[in-house]
């Protein structure tokens, strides 16, 4: 298949009569890719995630995950998809962090000892093999997340969908999630698409980018190519990533910057600028 998920010029209305119209580019992920859903609050981006979940039906457009309609093959689907929801709390049911784990597992009627062996290799490979045996309502924010993250990939699924799941997370934690799951994708070969407002960590976690205004995606690419029309985010109400925003305003004072992929491509091009300005100096 030459894309997991393909949604087209969907329009949707709620009970209240809410219309919400998601056109423009399609949007489209290929298997392997981390795609990052960005755009303001009220863009479209839960509605989007709602149809390729099947828990909402399009009136108009059209929704395909894995070659089946999401609100029409809904279970079979789902056996595709892991999800973490932007609020964990509710997505835990489990008494302790093993059985939270281990739900997927049991309901597959695995045996005993695969489940047993399945949830202590997830465990280990997320760093939570110490609190296994603990209630998930007294841990912190960061191990909550862990563990739903636990949760969603019990059945290591190929697509994983992550619903701004940065959110509530101090720096250290952002940084675990960040590499736990570029590890997933990297070692597990699991599609990532994950919508978030914490622009500073994108381009540690994409390989494509949609942007989504208005009920419109206006754009789509790398965080290069996306970063780089910094007045289309901007327009769309996001900031750029700080870095970014920087090299951008030297830029347009005639410095001769590109907007960095990294602080490394950062501290390169800054140093090249002081060198060059040193050997002026003592020329």
């Amino acid at each position: 298949m030459e894309y997991l998920i393909k949604v087209h010029c969907i329009r949707h209305v709620y009970p209240d009569k809410t219309e919400v119209n998601l056109c423009g580019l399609d949007f489209v992920v290929q298997p392997g890719e981390r795609v990052v859903i960005l755009g303001p609050n009220g863009a479209g981006k839960t509605t989007l995630l709602s149809h390729i979940l099947g828990l909402l039906a399009p009136v108009e457009g059209h929704v395909e995950v894995m070659g089946m309609q999401p609100h029409k093959h809904f279970n079979q689907v789902r056996k595709h998809i892991g999800i973490v929801f932007q609020n964990v709390e509710e997505q835990i049911i489990g008494p302790r962090v093993y059985d939270d784990i281990a739900f997927s597992l049991r309901n597959e009627r695995l045996s005993r000892q695969l489940v047993d062996e399945r949830v202590k290799e997830i465990a280990s490979m997320l760093g939570i093999e110490s609190i296994l045996g603990k209630i998930p309502h007294y841990l912190s924010g960061g191990q909550k997340k862990k563990v739903a993250l636990a949760g969603a990939i019990s059945m290591m699924p190929e697509i994983l969908i992550l619903d701004e799941p940065f959110n509530g997370l101090d720096p250290r934690s952002k940084e675990e999630m960040i590499n736990l799951l570029n590890r997933l994708n990297r070692e597990k070969g699991m599609t990532l698409v994950i919508t978030t407002h914490d622009i500073n960590i994108v381009p540690d976690i994409s390989d494509l980018i949609y942007l989504i205004d208005k009920g419109l995606i206006i754009t789509k690419g790398s965080p290069d190519d996306v970063f780089g029309q910094a007045d289309l985010l901007r327009d769309a109400n996001l900031q750029l990533p700080l870095l970014m925003d920087l090299f951008d305003r030297l830029r347009k004072k005639g410095y001769p910057l590109k907007l960095p992929v990294s602080l490394d491509d950062a501290e390169a091009q800054l140093e090249r600028i002081l060198s060059d300005q040193t050997k002026k100096n003592f020329a």
